[in-house]
């Protein structure tokens, strides 16, 4: 947003803030905001984001005047708009201290606040090796700044090499427009480029450029830390990254038209539990694009309308467990929100139009095309979801449909090989399975409370295909057999209220091994 016409800087005001000086300067605007458009995805959610709408208006030239007009708020909790020109370093970020911040000098430090907007203006907003933090703070919005090369090792260092990163109890974020790239991974001295850890819930990213990067970002620091989710990712490019876009702990995340380019290693690694909806992305000249990586915990997705371009897929073995080729859905997320989706195919055009800092915070207008930004977000309009030719490996057999039922719940069984474990049937990864002690044996799934089911698609794991010759599938509550029969598939019976469901195995060829007991509603 320009200054409005024919306001004047004070000499000695100007002069100060060209030196660095912690002079905030108030614009005769305090209901305006330069930050545009409204918040979408799970931002809009818990209350919603409005960041400092309603506050002052600043400008801010250093990363010491960001840190004043922190400062200077009457609390913690003040709404504050907070406009940002020109490049941020090392240089000009000193601490500043006051009752209504805590800040430091090595980064920005949004830390135990609410109620901000850091919107970039003019020229723009370059924040040079200096990354943003925000921790136990709440209702922050982040727009059309570029942060860029921050470091957690050599020198300077800031945030940990975080570009952005968040953690301890922060809720209701919307980074927007933002452009954060590095120039190389953790040996070259880089971390994250958006990073969410120790209870973190309610995040946007939208239209932004993550680019150049050994790690795009996480969500939970650890196998342990699953308090973070709810987040959302837009209408993003992720360009020339090895991995992490993201990677998930636990939690729900949406990830929707977003444009993969040259990811290297992996994509979205969704793990330890997470689950993760993910539909019409465009993956282009990429490996391994989604899946469970480098651990044994699994995690879930359900996929729609996706295209891979010159995807490559590695092999299932020990912990790396691709989706693909060809990946299916193993669980169902609800979105609570409604939101605009754009067919896969135009992605790249329209993700290039838009994301990024200094782009006018243009957005898409959910037809394929980019407007300049409009109040909030409307419902779903599906665009075209036809692929481009990508992997051309067969699906397995009866590819399902609808919410598998099994993931989630419970399992158990008469005997299990060495190696198997009941589990296996219901972590929705075919690369692990479980199998009787013996040629003969019954697995189960079940659920706390009674539950409907109309069909059972049993999946033999690779290398034992065929190897179930008869089986019967019990109601284990009564006893009752709902149906028998040859060969491992799918399996329609009359509709079934029960808590317990039992595939027997009556005779085998070889030693058998179920890699999925999945159940449906119908």
């Amino acid at each position: 947003m320009r200054r409005p016409a024919g306001l004047r800087l004070p000499a000695a005001v100007a002069t100060a803030a060209a030196v660095g000086a912690a002079v905030v300067v108030a614009l005769p605007m305090p209901q305006a905001s330069a930050a545009t458009g409204s918040a979408t995805g799970y931002a809009t959610q818990n209350g919603g984001t409005t960041g400092g709408a309603g506050g002052q208006t600043v400008r801010a030239t250093t990363g010491t005047q960001i840190h004043a007009a922190l400062c200077n708020r009457a609390s913690s909790s003040t709404p504050i708009i907070i406009e940002v020109q020109g490049t941020i370093n090392h240089g000009n970020t000193t601490k500043v201290s006051g009752n209504s911040c805590n800040t430091a000098a090595d980064k920005i430090e949004l830390k135990e606040i609410s109620n901000v907007t850091i919107v970039g203006v003019g020229s723009g907003a370059l924040f040079d090796q200096l990354g943003i933090h925000i921790r136990d703070a709440r209702n922050i919005i982040i727009q059309n700044v570029t942060v860029r090369n921050v470091k957690k090792s050599g020198s300077p260092t800031s945030n940990g090499g975080d570009a952005i990163g968040m953690e301890s109890t922060v809720r209701n974020v919307w980074v927007d427009h933002v452009t954060l790239e590095a120039s190389g991974g953790e040996s070259e001295g880089f971390d994250g480029l958006f990073d969410m850890k120790d209870n973190t819930q309610y995040v946007t990213l939208s239209y932004s450029i993550l680019r150049n990067s050994g790690r795009g970002g996480l969500v939970g620091s650890s196998e342990s830390d699953t308090s973070n989710g709810f987040i959302t990712y837009h209408h993003n490019l992720y360009e020339n990254i090895d991995s992490r876009t993201p990677l998930l702990r636990g939690g729900i995340a949406h990830i929707f038209n977003n444009h993969y380019v040259n990811l290297r290693e992996s994509g979205i690694n969704s793990r330890a539990g997470a689950r993760a909806r993910v539909d019409n992305n465009y993956f282009k000249s990429s490996k391994d694009v989604l899946g469970t990586f480098y651990t044994n915990q699994a995690g879930y997705w359900q996929v729609s309308g996706n295209i891979f371009d010159g995807v490559t897929w590695s092999a299932r073995s020990g912990d790396n467990n691709p989706a693909g080729p060809n990946p299916q859905s193993n669980t169902s997320v609800s979105i609570p929100y409604s939101y605009r989706l754009d067919g896969a195919n135009c992605v790249p055009n329209l993700v290039a139009q838009t994301a990024g800092a200094n782009k006018g915070n243009r957005v898409s207008d959910g037809s394929c095309s980019p407007t300049n930004p409009t109040p909030g977000p409307t419902n779903p309009t599906p665009g075209p979801t036809n692929p481009t030719p990508g992997p051309t490996t067969p699906p397995p057999t009866n590819p399902p449909s609808g919410t598998n039922l099994s993931i989630g719940a419970g399992s158990d069984g008469s005997s299990k090989a060495s190696g198997t474990s009941y589990g296996d049937v219901r972590d929705g990864n075919l690369g692990t399975a479980w199998g009787p002690s013996g040629a003969t044996g019954q697995i189960s799934i079940k659920w706390g409370t009674a539950t409907r089911i109309s069909r059972v698609v049993i999946r033999e794991a690779s290398g034992s295909t065929g190897a179930i010759r008869s089986w019967r599938l019990l109601n284990a509550d009564t006893g009752a057999v709902l149906t028998s029969g040859t060969g491992a598939g799918t399996i329609t019976f009359a509709t079934t209220s029960l808590r317990k469901v039992t595939l027997d195995i009556t005779a085998s060829s070889g030693a058998p091994r179920v890699a999925e007991f999945e159940t449906y509603a119908g």
